[in-house]
C-alpha cells in the first residue's frame, strides 16, 4: 500500500463517519464502494471497514445510551451473529472479482430501496421479522461489511423517536462490528495493513463524527440522504462494470 492509498482511506473514513453520525447508518455502504480497490485483498477491506465503523458507532452509542431499549434486539442480534459467522468464513473461498460485482449489485438494490420504497410501509417488530432481518443483515455484513440496511428497516419500524432509533442502531453496530472483527481475525483477515490503515484513518474518523454532530441539527436530512443514495447507485454501477 502507498501513501496515496492511506490518504484516500482517511478521506473515505472522514466522509463515511460523517454520514454515519448524521443518518445513523451508511459507513460500510459508503466506504465499501472504494475500499476493495485500495486494500491488498477484499477480505482485508471488509475487516478495515468493520474496525473503522466500530469507532463511529461506539461514540454515538455512548451519546445516546440513555435511550437504548435492549429488548428490541433480543432476536435480531443473535441471528445476525450466527449468520455472519458462516458468511465471513465463505469470503476466503470466493473470487474477489465476483464479490466486487455482487457488491455492486447489492449497492444498486440498496440505493433503489431507500430512494423509492423506504418509508412507504412499516414492518411489525415480530419474531419472524427480527429473524428475517437478522439473517439478511448477517449475510450482508459477513460478505460485504454492510449489515446496516436490514437492521435500519427493523429499528425504524419499532421505535417512536429518532433518539431511540439512533441508540438502537448504534449499539447494534458496536456489538456486530466487535464480533465480526473477532470472526475475521480468526480467519486471518485482520492483518498489519488493516491495523496501519485504521491508525492512519482514526483522526479522520473522529473529525467526521465531530462534523456530523454539528451538522445533524441543521442540514435537511432528506436532501443529504438522496445525494448519498445517488452516489451509492453510481458506485454500484462502477463495481458491476469494472469490478
Amino acid at each position: 500500500m502507498t501513501v496515496v492509498d492511506f490518504i484516500l482511506i482517511a478521506l473515505l473514513a472522514l466522509c463515511a463517519s460523517f454520514i454515519q453520525r448524521v443518518t445513523g447508518f451508511g459507513f460500510g455502504i459508503f466506504i465499501m464502494t472504494v475500499l476493495p480497490f485500495l486494500m491488498p485483498s477484499y477480505a482485508e477491506a471488509t475487516a478495515l471497514s468493520s474496525v473503522m465503523a466500530l469507532v463511529s458507532a461506539f461514540i454515538t452509542a455512548v451519546q445516546m445510551f440513555k435511550f437504548l431499549e435492549w429488548k428490541k434486539m433480543w432476536l435480531i442480534l443473535p441471528v445476525f451473529l450466527t449468520v455472519s459467522f458462516f458468511s465471513i468464513r465463505m469470503v476466503a473461498g470466493l473470487d474477489t472479482h465476483l464479490l466486487r460485482r455482487i457488491l455492486g449489485g447489492m449497492l444498486i438494490v440498496v440505493s433503489l430501496y431507500f430512494f423509492f420504497i423506504s418509508g412507504r410501509f412499516s414492518l411489525r417488530p415480530s419474531a419472524a421479522v427480527q429473524a428475517g432481518m437478522g439473517t439478511l443483515s448477517g449475510l450482508m455484513g459477513g460478505l460485504f461489511s454492510m449489515q446496516g440496511p436490514p437492521a435500519v428497516i427493523y429499528f425504524l419500524s419499532c421505535t417512536k423517536s429518532k433518539e431511540q432509533y439512533m441508540a438502537l442502531i448504534s449499539m447494534y453496530f458496536v456489538i456486530s462490528n466487535i464480533v465480526m472483527t473477532l470472526f475475521r481475525a480468526g480467519n486471518g483477515f485482520v492483518t498489519a495493513a488493516v491495523g496501519k490503515a485504521w491508525l492512519f484513518a482514526l483522526p479522520a474518523i473522529l473529525a467526521g463524527i465531530w462534523l456530523g454532530t454539528k451538522v445533524y441539527r441543521h442540514v435537511p436530512i432528506d436532501i443529504l440522504r438522496k445525494v448519498i443514495y445517488a452516489y451509492i447507485a453510481f458506485a454500484g454501477v462502477q463495481l458491476l462494470i469494472f469490478g
